[in-house]
């Protein structure tokens, strides 16, 4: 099964990933990330004075502005 972590607050980005059939995770530290396939962030705290690190290696979806069926929509791209 899919396991997509998303950052505390979406919660309609969690229920609507879970209808789609995903399995989701809430991402409240780094360890969270272990085993997902994809993860989806609030993007209130990216890019924060210029500098943006990466540390995980998995697709990052940035919610801000997006629906809950439009975010679902950029994981299942990101997946396929």
């Amino acid at each position: 099964m899919v396991r997509i972590g998303v950052e505390e607050g979406l919660t309609n980005v969690t229920e609507a990933l879970q209808q789609k059939g995903y399995d989701v995770v809430s991402l409240t530290n780094a360890t969270d990330l272990d085993g997902c396939n994809c993860c989806v962030v609030t993007g209130m705290d990216s890019n924060i004075m210029g500098m943006q690190t990466t540390t995980t290696k998995v697709p990052v979806i940035e919610a801000s502005g997006l629906s809950a069926e439009e975010v679902c929509n950029e994981v299942e791209n990101k997946l396929h």
